[in-house]
């Protein structure tokens, strides 16, 4: 059964804040002067600011979650796939940036 209302309010720690923060910013300059990625844009620098903030908690919409969490899980695959064709180096390198987001991902936005 499916939760009526649904909490948008997380909790993150300094690292995971940093890597948000990072990963919006990213994502902030690839959507840049492209109109067709507007609304995309406008969620990602409202997402940036609340977690900029100084306060503890960080409030979400449910198209901000929404978008964040369909970009980190694109981000995810992008990356498994990357490590998956590379060789054994890249993949050191990459397994912990893959593992960062993995451990968000579960943690804050799964189900």
């Amino acid at each position: 059964m499916k939760k009526l209302f649904q909490n948008y309010n997380f909790e993150f720690n300094k690292n995971e804040r940093k890597l948000l923060s990072t990963f919006c910013k990213q994502s902030l300059k690839q959507m840049e002067g492209d109109n067709k990625y507007f609304s995309e844009a406008r969620a990602f620098n409202s997402i940036l600011n609340k977690i900029e903030s100084d306060s503890e908690i960080v409030k979400l919409t449910k198209d901000e979650k929404r978008k964040l969490t369909f970009q980190l899980k694109q981000n995810i695959d992008y990356i498994k796939k990357q490590m998956d064709n590379s060789w054994f180096i890249k993949k050191w390198l990459m397994k912990s940036l893959y593992n960062q987001y993995v451990n968000l991902f579960e943690t804050h936005f799964k189900g």
